[in-house]
């Protein structure tokens, strides 16, 4: 998906995903990343990248630019949207990669400061212009689109595994549990933090928590209004994620092989996007894949009459990639609305 010249792009937060963005854009012919806002030193965040990527000699840090084969992107000491000067990179799109700034104030100071659309890397606090997950409703994106959420790695495996089944089968609801690698936001010992069950150490516990796809589903999927519950576990993994959902099917006919079947079929048409594994896999065997579903075969079982529970696996590599995917969209619409 190539728009007229590279897209210029300003990146907030260069965690696990705003560095996983970063080396993807570094490795496209239609990306650049020209500005990286974050509170970190550049000689550990040039280390921390280094540490990740396939090839670290191709990322130097020259002073304060953060340098590839493809473009410099200046490291800039900020730690709130209302500070960071976008304009003066003349950025089309910033990337909130933090998972931090989620409300519409915070959106609105990109917006003030320069970017002339912003993307979340996570679902919004309160209201946004449109959810966009590229393989489900990319036709449904407007021009005057400014606040874009591009959901989470959790509700967009998700929202393709639903997209895919609900083509086929009638589902009447749906529970999803993510059994959910840490986050960069719990303790590792035990700390006074958001809530009780927060409050505990990451590393030593698996931790009940809620999750917000069923809030924010139905404006990628009308069709699954008030029909999905969702719920998390925390785990003392680092990488890698399991989603666990149970389907109620309509039609009591409706058999395991049936959904392993169109999944394979959902794989073929959305390659690169869905896979499915066919080997027994564990959470670690998930890391580095970049597509946003993987669905496990071996997963599939039905329970009673009408239920069929499904696993699937991803990481936060998919996700950056859909993100991406997601700046393309609105840059494509761009290039059209001024031919």
């Amino acid at each position: 998906m190539m728009v007229g010249r590279p897209l210029r792009l300003g990146l907030m937060g260069f965690g696990q995903i705003g560095r996983q963005i970063y080396e993807l854009a570094s490795r496209s012919d239609d990306l650049q990343v020209v500005a990286i806002a974050d509170i970190g030193n550049p000689d550990i965040l040039h280390y921390l990248l280094s540490a990740e990527v396939q090839d670290p000699a191709l990322y130097t840090l020259q002073g304060n630019f953060l340098v590839n084969p493809r473009f410099r992107a200046r490291l800039m000491r900020i730690d709130r949207p209302v500070e960071m000067p976008w304009d003066i990179f003349d950025v089309d799109a910033v990337i909130d990669a933090t998972g931090k700034f989620r409300s519409c104030q915070h959106i609105e100071d990109h917006l003030s400061n320069g970017a002339r659309r912003v993307v979340l890397r996570t679902l919004p606090l309160d209201e946004i212009d449109r959810i966009v997950v590229p393989a489900i409703n990319a036709a449904d994106i407007e021009l005057s689109d400014t606040r874009v959420s591009a959901g989470s790695p959790t509700t967009t495996a998700l929202c393709l595994l639903l997209h895919s089944l609900v083509q086929r089968f009638s589902i009447e609801c749906v529970s999803m549990t993510t059994v959910h690698a840490f986050t960069s936001d719990q303790a590792l010992q035990d700390y006074a933090g958001s809530d009780f069950r927060r409050s505990r150490s990451a590393a030593k516990n698996v931790i009940p928590n809620t999750h917000e796809a069923s809030l924010w589903l139905d404006r990628v999927l009308p069709v699954f209004a008030g029909r999905v519950m969702t719920w998390a576990l925390n785990v003392p993994v680092q990488e890698g994620c399991l989603l666990d959902v149970n389907l109620v099917m309509e039609d009591a006919g409706v058999t395991a092989g049936d959904v392993n079947e169109a999944m394979r079929e959902a794989a073929q048409a959305l390659d690169g996007v869905i896979a499915v594994a066919e080997d027994p896999i564990v959470s670690s065997d998930v890391i580095g894949n970049s597509n946003a579903l993987l669905f496990d075969i071996n997963g599939t079982v039905k329970a009673g009459t009408r239920t069929i529970k499904t696993l699937s696996w991803y990481e936060s590599l998919g996700h950056a990639a859909s993100l991406l995917d997601v700046v393309r969209l609105y840059g494509v619409l761009e290039q059209e609305s001024s031919e």
